[in-house]
């Protein structure tokens, strides 16, 4: 390690350093005002790269994302594939949709500056048909970069029969996205888009999973599943090719969630993100990630309905209403990094 200094608060600043830390500082550097301090124990801090909606008010898309991760210990750079004032089921939202050219641009800065080195690729909703093209590109590339970068993908197309994007981008989605994905997290409509397959129960749900994880994801969540028999609760179902420290048993798992009684926007953008954090600290250990984040979903949304009341709840949606239901992300925190397990996964016995 080189050190050249003619400053009295940089030879402090050096002296306060732990051995376990480099610092760098140059003559050339100081003349420009830079100093660029290197921190060895920071490289085993995860980094994400997060490619998501972006609302200036409000808890969805990236906005969840990324203080869910930081509160969870990871490092994340936020692009947005969209901005807007607020999200889409306010009365009225204003802003714009990114392409393919902005994210470039701003992964060639990136590349330039060497900030290059994620561990993990976030993707939720997508704008753009140029922009899901460009972000396989980007996947592919950040591959080559880091072989064991892990992307997360939460194929954001609709939900409950309803399609949010153009019908294109189901297919972009099919053939190209889902190959490079490590773990996939559709909800039933988007796992039903994906695979062409039509979920009625449990059996089919793991059907749908097994043919994901032949397009390449080693993992699959679908995220939440509504059977006619069960109108009270939702289902989850998780698929892994990573083995399991409880057995093959524990390969295929759901979860049967308690059904809130009211609508809020953000809460796939907040599991996806919850999903990331808990797998990555356990990828061996994947019913105990999802009793995880999902302790801390339903913490988060509960605390928001009893914050809302009833007459909130079940009222037309506002501007009023609308921001009365934001999710209580900032509140509720504590949730996040310390979540009360309740609900327990079961194995699929068939599997």
């Amino acid at each position: 390690m080189t050190f050249n200094y003619r400053h009295g608060f940089l030879k402090k600043l050096y002296q306060q350093l732990p051995r376990a830390q480099s610092f760098t500082y140059s003559k050339p550097a100081a003349r420009r005002g830079v100093c660029r301090v290197i921190m060895a124990s920071s490289t085993n801090i995860p980094r994400v790269l997060s490619i998501q909606s972006h609302v200036v008010h409000g808890y969805v898309g990236g906005k969840c994302a990324v203080f869910t991760l930081q509160r969870l210990g990871f490092e994340v750079d936020p692009v947005y594939s969209v901005q807007f004032s607020n999200h889409t089921g306010y009365p009225t939202f204003k802003g714009s949709v990114f392409d393919g050219k902005h994210l470039q641009d701003l992964l060639d800065g990136l590349e330039v500056n060497e900030l290059t080195n994620y561990s993990h690729l976030l993707t939720g909703y997508i704008g753009s048909v140029s922009l899901l093209n460009k972000i396989a590109e980007v996947c592919r590339k950040l591959k080559e970069w880091n072989s064991e970068l892990t992307y997360v993908c939460d194929p954001v197309l609709g939900d409950e029969g309803r399609l949010y994007v153009p019908l294109e981008m189901v297919e972009s989605y099919r053939n190209t996205i889902v190959p490079l994905a490590s773990i996939l997290v559709p909800n039933q409509f988007e796992a039903e888009l994906i695979t062409e397959l039509k979920i009625n129960s449990p059996a089919d749900g793991f059907k749908a999973c097994t043919k994901l994880q032949e397009m390449d994801p080693h993992t699959v969540v679908i995220t939440s599943m509504t059977l006619a028999s069960e109108p009270g609760t939702v289902t989850l179902l998780a698929s892994t090719s990573i083995s399991q420290d409880r057995g093959p048993s524990y390969q295929q798992v759901s979860l049967t969630i308690p059904r809130i009684n009211a609508y809020f926007t953000g809460t796939g953008d907040l599991l996806a993100a919850l999903l990331l954090g808990r797998l990555h600290k356990r990828p061996n250990d994947l019913s105990t990630a999802i009793e995880e984040a999902v302790a801390s979903l339903q913490s988060i949304l509960l605390d928001t309905a009893e914050a809302c009341g009833e007459e909130v709840l079940m009222a037309p949606r506002s501007a009023d209403v609308c921001n009365k239901r934001e999710l209580r992300l900032i509140q509720g925190q504590e949730h996040l990094v310390d979540p009360k397990i309740i609900l327990r996964c079961v194995p699929n016995i068939a599997s």
